[in-house]
C-alpha cells in the first residue's frame, strides 16, 4: 500500500520522510500552485458571489503534472501542508488541481518523530472555513487593491499601490512624521556633580529639576559650590523581574530586531529552515500557550542546566482576542538542545528562541535598586540624586543573559554623611521629538491596532521599502515623498477606509468567517458594496497635476502653516501654502530648500541663482533651465552648477554661498614655460589642479591649507615643481 504525502517545501518534505515508513513517500508542491491571475479582468466574479477564478501559477504545470502522476498511483493522498489558514488554502488547492474527492489532511505544530507519526493517525477533511476565511483575504486584498491603486494610477500618477493593510501602516508612519514636522524643541540644562565620600569613593549625582534657561542653571550652580553637600537619604528597595512570554511571531520578529540587527523576513526565513528542519515549532502564531508535554521537558533542561529551585511552571495569557489557540508559542522541539541550524541566521535565531523558553519557565529574578539623595542647607538648591541597580539573584536571567544588562554599583554612605564636592556641571540639552518607527516598533504598532495579522507584518514592511513609500537604506521607516503623496490622497478620500478602527473590525470579520459566525460572501458585500461607490465617486476629481495637498497639520518649517506638495522640475517636494509670501519648502529628505523659486542673483551676471535636488544630491544653479526646443539645439550653453557640500545644510544656502562654489573651476593663469592654463577646482576625488599641457594634463591633488577657492598661481606652480607621486595600487603601471 502507497501513501502520497504532500507538503509545500521540499526540505520539510526530506524531514518527514525521515521519519515515516516505507509504505509512504512526501513530495512537495513546492508553495502555491494555482492564485488568481495578475490581471484583475475577470479575475472575481463579483456579481456570482465573489467567486475566485484561479489559475495555475507560473512555473507550476511541471510539478501538477507529477503530483497528478503520483497520485492516480496512491492508494491515500495525504495533505500535510502548514497548521494555518493559508496552509488550509494550499491543501484545498492541491486537492482542487489533482481531482482528489475525499482528500485527507494532517496538521502538526513542530515537525518530530512522534508529532508527525500521531499526525498521521489522526486524519481529519479539509477545514472548509479556514479555507473560506483565507479566501476571504484574498479576494478583499485583490479588490481593495485594483480599485484603490486604480484611481491613484488616474488622479496621482502611474505604478503606485494601495492595500488594505499597507495603507492603514503608511499612513501610521505618516502620522509620526507630521508630529515630528510640528515638534519644537525647547532648551534644558542637566546638572551633574562629582562628589567625594569619606572613603574616597567618587559618587556621580544629578540635580532633580532641569532648569528652562541658562541663568537659571548657572544660579544653581553657583549656590551648589557655596553650600556643604550631605547625604540625606539612601533608600534600597528589591523588586522582582518576571521573564517574558515564549515567543509569538511578532515578538520573536520585534527581538529579533533590536538584538540581532534582523528585518521581518530574515527572521522568518530563518525561522521557516528551522521550522522545516524540525528544530522548532511552527513560527506563525499568536499564541504564547506551551504544551503540558513540552513544559514537562523544559522543566526537566532548567533543572539540568539551572538547578531545580529556578524551575517555576508559568502559564502566559494570550493577548489576541482571535489568538490560534491550537497553535503553540513558538519554542524548541527539544529544550536540551543547546545550538540548532544550519547558517549563522538560523543559529542565532534559534539561541535567542530557546533562550525565550527556557526563561520563561524560570524563577522570577530580584533586583536591588538604591537611590541617595542630597539636601543643602539652601533650600532654593533643587535636590541631587544617584540612582543604581544589581542584580541580587539572577533567576531567569541566567539562560537569557543579554535581558541582564549592567550592574551600577553606588558607593556605601550612610544619612548624615558629609560629601566632598569636586566639580559641578551644566550642559545644555534640547527635548526630542518623537522617535521614528523602527520595523519592531511598528510591528508592535500593527499588533497593539489589531492592523494585520502575524504572517502579514513581514510583508506590510516589505512592500513598503519595495514601493520605496520608506527609505529603502534606513533602517528606521522614514516616509518618502512619494510615500506621504499616497498617504495623503488616501486620508484626503479615503479616511474611513485606512482607519484603525475599520481596518481591525474587518480583521474581526475575516477572522469570525474562519469559525464560521460570518457568512463569505454577505461580510464581502457588506463591505466591497459602499467602498466601490466611495471608489467611484472619486472618478470625477481633478488629476492633481501637483500632487495633491499635504495634510493641514504639516506644518511649514517657516511660518507654520500647512505645506502642499508639489511636483517640480526636479521631483517632488513640499511646499508652503502661504507661497508666494513664504517661500518654505521641504524635500523628500525634508531639507529646507526652494526647488522652483530662486534664492537670489547673482551680483556679477544678474543671473538667478536656484538650490536644486538632483540624482547625486543638492546643488546650485546659475541661471534657468533651457526649455525642451532648446535643449535639442547643437551647442545651447548649459546653466552652471556646482554641488554642495555634503556638511552644509540645503536649506541655509546662500548667495555668497553659491557664488563662492560656482566660481569653480577656477582659471589661475598661464605657465610661465608651456604657455598653458592653470586651474583649481573639487573633483571626485577632492579638491585638485590642473595643467592643460599635451598628450595629458598634469593633475595634482590639494593637501593641507590649500584651498582651490584661494590658491594663488605661485602656490600652484610650486607644488607642479615637486615630483608626481606613482600610486601603488592595483592601477599603478608595471616598470
Amino acid at each position: 500500500m502507497t501513501k502520497l504525502v504532500i507538503v509545500e517545501s521540499p526540505s520539510k518534505a526530506k524531514t518527514i520522510e525521515k521519519y515515516l515508513g516505507d509504505e509512504y513517500k512526501v513530495v512537495a508542491s513546492v508553495g502555491h500552485v494555482r492564485d488568481l491571475p495578475k490581471s484583475n479582468k475577470n479575475a472575481i466574479d463579483i456579481e456570482g458571489g465573489f467567486i475566485p477564478h484561479y489559475e495555475v501559477s507560473k512555473g507550476k504545470e511541471k510539478v501538477i503534472t507529477e503530483l497528478k502522476k503520483l497520485a492516480k498511483n496512491a492508494d491515500e493522498v495525504i495533505l500535510a501542508t502548514d497548521p494555518d489558514r493559508e496552509g488550509e488554502a494550499i491543501a484545498w488547492h492541491v486537492a482542487e488541481v489533482l481531482g482528489l474527492k475525499k482528500p485527507e489532511r494532517v496538521a502538526f505544530n513542530e515537525i518530530t518523530k512522534d508529532v508527525v507519526q500521531d499526525a498521521m493517525m489522526h486524519t481529519r477533511p479539509i477545514d472548509e472555513k479556514l479555507v473560506k476565511a483565507q479566501e476571504a483575504r484574498r479576494v478583499l486584498d485583490r479588490l481593495v487593491g485594483y480599485d484603490l491603486s486604480g484611481l491613484i494610477w488616474k488622479k496621482v500618477r502611474y505604478g503606485l499601490s494601495a492595500g488594505r493593510v499597507q495603507s492603514p501602516a503608511l499612513r501610521i508612519l505618516m502620522e509620526r512624521e507630521r508630529e515630528i514636522g510640528r515638534f519644537v524643541p525647547e532648551p534644558y540644562w542637566v546638572l551633574t556633580a562629582h562628589t567625594e565620600t569619606a572613603a574616597k569613593e567618587i559618587l556621580t549625582l544629578i540635580a532633580r529639576e532641569e532648569p528652562k534657561t541658562e541663568s537659571g542653571a548657572e544660579d544653581i550652580l553657583k549656590r551648589a559650590r557655596n553650600s556643604a553637600w550631605k547625604v540625606a537619604d539612601v533608600k534600597e528597595t528589591q523588586q522582582k523581574r518576571a521573564p517574558r512570554a515564549p515567543f509569538t511571531t511578532s515578538t520573536l520578529q520585534q527581538t529579533a530586531s533590536t538584538r540581532l540587527g534582523f528585518s521581518p523576513s530574515r527572521t522568518m526565513r530563518a525561522a521557516q529552515k528551522l521550522y522545516e528542519a524540525g528544530l522548532i515549532t511552527y513560527m506563525r502564531t499568536d499564541s504564547t500557550t506551551l504544551s503540558p508535554a513540552a513544559l514537562a521537558e523544559i522543566d526537566t533542561t532548567v533543572a539540568k542546566e539551572y538547578g531545580e529551585n529556578l524551575v517555576t511552571r508559568r502559564a502566559y495569557k494570550t493577548k489576541s482576542k482571535n489568538a490560534q489557540e491550537a497553535h503553540e508559542a513558538i519554542r524548541p522541539t527539544k529544550s536540551a538542545k543547546m545550538r540548532a541550524g544550519t547558517t549563522d541566521d538560523q543559529k542565532r535565531l534559534y539561541e535567542l528562541v530557546r533562550a525565550r523558553t527556557l526563561a520563561s519557565q524560570m524563577a522570577d529574578a530580584q533586583v536591588m535598586r538604591t537611590k541617595i539623595t542630597v539636601s543643602f542647607d539652601d533650600t532654593n538648591i533643587p535636590d541631587f540624586s544617584a540612582s543604581g541597580s544589581r542584580v541580587v539573584f539572577p533567576g531567569w536571567l541566567l539562560a537569557d543573559l543579554p535581558a541582564r544588562g549592567e550592574d551600577v554599583e553606588l558607593p556605601k554612605v550612610a544619612p548624615g554623611d558629609a560629601l566632598a564636592l569636586k566639580n559641578i556641571t551644566s550642559e545644555r540639552k534640547e527635548t526630542q521629538p518623537p522617535q521614528r518607527y523602527s520595523e519592531a516598533g511598528l510591528i508592535k504598532e500593527l499588533e497593539k491596532r489589531g492592523i494585520g495579522r502575524p504572517s502579514t507584518y513581514a510583508s506590510i514592511i516589505d512592500t513598503l521599502r519595495r514601493r520605496e513609500y520608506v527609505d529603502p537604506e534606513n533602517r528606521s521607516l522614514i516616509p518618502t515623498a512619494t510615500g506621504d503623496v499616497v498617504s495623503s490622497f488616501l486620508e484626503n478620500h479615503f479616511g474611513e477606509y485606512i482607519s484603525d478602527s475599520f481596518t481591525s473590525e474587518m480583521e474581526t470579520e475575516l477572522d469570525d468567517i474562519a469559525t464560521g459566525d460570518r457568512e463569505y460572501t454577505k461580510t464581502l458585500k457588506d463591505f466591497y458594496a459602499p467602498f466601490h461607490k466611495a471608489v467611484a465617486s472619486k472618478e470625477d476629481i481633478e488629476k492633481l497635476t501637483n500632487l495633491g495637498d499635504a495634510p493641514k497639520e504639516f506644518p511649514c518649517p517657516k511660518c507654520g502653516k500647512h505645506m502642499v506638495m508639489k511636483l517640480g522640475k526636479n521631483g517632488v517636494f513640499m511646499s508652503c501654502s502661504n507661497f508666494p509670501e513664504c517661500d518654505g519648502a521641504r524635500t523628500e529628505e525634508g531639507l529646507e530648500i526652494k526647488p522652483d523659486e530662486p534664492i537670489g542673483r547673482h551680483p556679477e551676471t544678474g543671473e538667478d541663482i536656484f538650490v536644486m535636488n538632483g540624482r547625486f544630491g543638492p546643488y546650485v544653479q546659475l541661471g534657468q533651465n533651457p526649455e525642451k526646443g532648446e535643449k535639442k539645439k547643437r551647442g545651447a550653453p548649459k546653466p552652471r552648477r556646482a554641488s554642495v557640500p555634503k556638511e552644509v545644510d540645503p536649506g541655509t544656502v546662500t548667495v555668497t554661498n553659491a557664488v563662492k562654489w560656482l566660481s569653480l573651476p577656477r582659471t589661475l593663469g598661464a605657465h610661465p614655460e608651456t604657455g598653458s592654463e592653470i586651474m583649481a577646482n573639487i573633483g571626485r576625488f577632492g579638491p585638485y589642479i590642473a595643467h592643460d599641457i599635451e598628450p595629458k594634463p598634469d593633475f595634482r591633488s590639494l593637501k593641507g591649507d590649500d584651498d582651490p577657492y584661494t590658491i594663488t598661481l605661485e602656490r600652484a606652480l610650486a607644488i607642479l615643481k615637486e615630483p608626481k607621486k606613482v600610486g601603488r595600487g592595483r592601477f599603478a603601471k608595471k616598470k
